[in-house]
């Protein structure tokens, strides 16, 4: 059987031809919501309107995050700008210190831009339709479906990591992602009910992650469970199907840790592009099959260096599309040696509101230890 084209296969029982679950899945998902829901630090209580703020930087922090990681940023944005006003009036630099750890760069320099897209354009508050949404910089189809739907009640269906996984076992799936998206996305939204429907996306999204898991799921539990095709045929981690994974090359380069007494050599990078607007050591190009003869030419000028100091093994961190290692050096200048041009002296002690990046904090640890 297909639909739209989209290989949907169904094992023929008396259990997955009835149509009673089928169409009562959606009530049954928002009883077991009402039961079950997590509480979460961005999350409106039961009966409580959404806060559009709370919503939009809650997603755009869950991109590619788990939830345990995003509750401390989450909170910590809350302190110091509690409105999209206050982010909006905040500067790119302070965004990027208090989003330092967490990854994913370009969100938090979105994350700004759309802050001053909603204040200048908007009167600071957020728009309620998904064309309106997807307008802002940083937001894209997902993004606006899952704002509109929990923010503002809009009849939409958005479809994360959790939803994916649900509905491709309900419906057993056989086409891999990302190319099953469009077809999971039309079936995601048969669950949705003629109301609550920032609920019903919320209690799918719970269900994925506290039920629907990855491994063992616990299909006992599930109020879906009747009429699951996966859980029929005993295939429930075979789903959701996955295209292999492409990885890119290894890259190689160097990091100079130099320190001047108690301060550290820090350096702003590009605005665009990978890390953009972050604080890093200087530090050579990142090549594929670059030696470290060629990276160690690259490294900073400075008066007083006589040669460097190698540090025992190699930081590696890996990134979307490629993983990195990166060899480090180490040196000691004099207590009034001048930064070279766009660089800048910095007390260790205060690196902690630096916004470094991860592979930033593990090279100056390498190169302080």
């Amino acid at each position: 059987m297909t639909l739209s084209g989209a290989a949907i296969r169904r094992k023929k029982t008396p259990s997955s031809d009835h149509e009673g679950p089928i169409v009562a899945r959606p009530a049954l998902l928002l009883a077991w919501y009402d039961r079950h829901r997590r509480v979460l630090p961005w999350r409106a209580p039961a009966g409580q309107r959404p806060d559009p703020y709370a919503v939009w930087l809650s997603e755009i922090m869950l991109q590619q995050t788990t939830v345990k990681a995003v509750g401390p940023y989450f909170h910590k944005f809350l302190a110091r700008g509690p409105d999209v006003t206050a982010l909006g009036r905040a500067s790119l630099d302070d965004v990027l210190r208090m989003w330092a750890g967490l990854g994913y760069y370009s969100r938090a320099r979105n994350l700004h831009a759309c802050a001053v897209a909603v204040l200048r354009d908007h009167d600071g508050v957020f728009p309620y339709t998904e064309a309106g949404l997807r307008a802002l910089p940083g937001i894209g189809p997902y993004t606006a479906a899952a704002i509109a739907a929990i923010a503002f009640d809009r009849r939409t269906m958005p479809v994360d990591g959790n939803i994916e996984r649900v509905v491709s076992r309900l419906y057993a799936v056989e086409e891999a992602l990302p190319q099953a998206k469009p077809v999971i996305q039309r079936l995601a939204a048969t669950l949705l009910g003629p109301s609550r429907a920032g609920d019903s996306a919320q209690a799918l999204m719970d269900l994925g992650a506290s039920i629907c898991t990855p491994k063992k799921p616990a299909c006992s539990l599930c109020p879906l469970t009747e009429g699951c095709i996966a859980r029929q045929r005993g295939e429930q981690e075979g789903f959701p199907k996955k295209a292999p994974k492409k990885s890119g090359e290894l890259r190689r380069g160097a990091a100079f840790v130099v320190t001047r007494g108690d301060e550290l050599l820090v350096r702003t990078r590009p605005a665009k592009g990978l890390l953009g607007g972050m604080t890093e050591v200087p530090g050579s190009d990142w090549r594929v099959a670059q030696d470290h003869a060629a990276a160690l030419k690259q490294a900073p000028r400075l008066a007083g260096i006589t040669r460097w100091q190698r540090k025992l093994g190699v930081v590696t961190h890996v990134f979307t599309h490629f993983p990195l290692e990166l060899v480090v050096y180490t040196a000691r200048v004099p207590a009034r040696s001048r930064a070279p041009k766009d660089m800048r002296w910095v007390p260790i002690a205060t690196l902690d509101g630096e916004a470094l990046p991860n592979v930033m904090r593990k090279v100056i640890a390498h190169g302080l230890g």
